[in-house]
C-alpha cells in the first residue's frame, strides 16, 4: 500500500524562482505558436514539479498570470508577452523540458539553465535555405491548383522575394500587419506579371499562390483549438488576428493589382 506525502514547503526564495521559471516558460510558448491548454498544463507540471503544491493560472492574449502556493506561502506574478511568432522546435523543447521536471530529473538551477538555453538557441535554418524552400513551398501550391509552368516559375521568384522582404522588415521590427501588406503587395506586382504578359493560360493562380506564406495557419488552427477547449477569450482574440492578418493579405494584393491594371482574381 502507497502512502501520498504532502511536499515540504517551499521557502520564500524557492518559491520566487519556481513562479519566474513557470512564467518564463509559459511565455515562450505563447508567444512561439504553442495552444492555451498547452500553455497551462506545461506551466502547471512545472511548478508542480519543481515543489508547488497547486498552481492557478491564467492566459490572456498578451499576459499570462500565475498564483503559485506552497504550505501557506502564496505568490502571484504576471508577465507580458509582447511578440508573437511560430517556432514549434521551442513549443516541443519546453513541453519536453516540463516532462522532465515532472519525472524529478532536473531542479530549479538545471531548469533555468536550459530555458535560457532554448531562449538563445538560433535559428535551425539558414534564411536562403527558409527563402528557397518557401518558393518551391508556394509554387508547388501553384501545380496543385492546376498551374502550368511559367505559373509555377512566378510563384517561385515571387514568393522568395516576397519572404526575403519579409524577413529584412521584420528583422528591422517593423510593425507586422504593415510587413504582411507589403508583403502581399510586392508578391502581387511579381506575380501579376503572368497576367501582364500573358505568360501563362492560369495568370491567377500565381496570384494566389505567392501569398500562402502569409496566410495564418498556426493561429486560426490555434482559435479553433481554443474554442472548442474553453478559452473563449484567446479563442476569440486568435480568430481576430487571423482575420486582421487575412485582410492584409487581401489589401497588399488589390494594391498591386489595382497599380498593374490585372483584374480577376
Amino acid at each position: 500500500m502507497t502512502h501520498n506525502h504532502p511536499k515540504p514547503p517551499l521557502a520564500y526564495n524557492e518559491l520566487r524562482d519556481v513562479i519566474d521559471l513557470s512564467l518564463w516558460a509559459g511565455q515562450m510558448l505563447l508567444q512561439h505558436g504553442a495552444a492555451s491548454q498547452r500553455v497551462e498544463e506545461t506551466i502547471h507540471h512545472l511548478g508542480t514539479g519543481l515543489g508547488c503544491d497547486w498552481i492557478d493560472i491564467l492566459v490572456s492574449p498578451n499576459v499570462i498570470i500565475v498564483t503559485t502556493s506552497s504550505g501557506q506561502e502564496f505568490r502571484t506574478k504576471l508577465r507580458r508577452v509582447v511578440r508573437f511568432g511560430v517556432n514549434l522546435w521551442v513549443v516541443t523543447a519546453v513541453n519536453d523540458l516540463s516532462r522532465r521536471v515532472t519525472a524529478g530529473q532536473m531542479d530549479r538551477h538545471q531548469v533555468r539553465q536550459a530555458l535560457a538555453e532554448i531562449d538563445q538557441e538560433p535559428l535551425q535554418y539558414n534564411r536562403w535555405l527558409t527563402v528557397v524552400m518557401v518558393g518551391l513551398a508556394c509554387a508547388a501550391f501553384s501545380r496543385l491548383f492546376a498551374g502550368d509552368w511559367p505559373v509555377f516559375g512566378i510563384t517561385f521568384l515571387a514568393a522568395a522575394v516576397a519572404m526575403f522582404v519579409r524577413q529584412e522588415l521584420s528583422r528591422r521590427h517593423f510593425n507586422p500587419n504593415l510587413v504582411v501588406i507589403i508583403v502581399a503587395f510586392i508578391a502581387g506586382l511579381i506575380a501579376s506579371n503572368a497576367a501582364l504578359f500573358r505568360l501563362s493560360l492560369t495568370p491567377n493562380t500565381a496570384l494566389i499562390s505567392a501569398v500562402l506564406l502569409l496566410v495564418p495557419g498556426v493561429p486560426l488552427i490555434n482559435a479553433a483549438d481554443d474554442l472548442l477547449k474553453g478559452h473563449l477569450i484567446m479563442g476569440i482574440a486568435r480568430g481576430v488576428t487571423g482575420l486582421i492578418v487575412s485582410l492584409a493579405i487581401a489589401l497588399g494584393l488589390l494594391l498591386a493589382m489595382r497599380l498593374l491594371g490585372v483584374s480577376g482574381l
